[in-house]
């Protein structure tokens, strides 16, 4: 596996820890936002695959929840993450050419 690669699974995983705990208003929360963007923004990913790995992960947990036989109209909620993320991805591109 190539560093590019290990790069993106590590963010994947880092990304869903941000989903599962989404919700839960806390400061252990924001730090792993904040960490995440920050490796985002080091690496210069670009912003269509910051979303492929939203909509991967969004996939992944609506075939898991249509297995247990549960709707997954809970997951449309999570689209605030992604806009959350890119908002404040946004802001640390527009700070940073200041």
């Amino acid at each position: 596996m190539s560093l590019e690669q290990n790069l993106f699974e590590q963010l994947k995983l880092d990304y869903r820890q941000i989903i599962i705990n989404y919700f839960v208003n806390n400061e252990a929360s924001r730090e792993r936002i904040d960490k995440f963007i920050n490796k985002v923004f080091d690496y210069n990913l670009p912003i269509p695959k910051i979303i492929e790995i939203h909509m991967d992960l969004i996939d992944e947990l609506s075939k898991q929840l249509k297995v247990e036989g549960r709707s997954d109209d809970i997951l449309l909620d999570y689209r605030l993450t992604l806009i959350d993320i890119l908002a404040h991805l946004c802001e640390m591109y527009r700070c940073s050419h200041r």
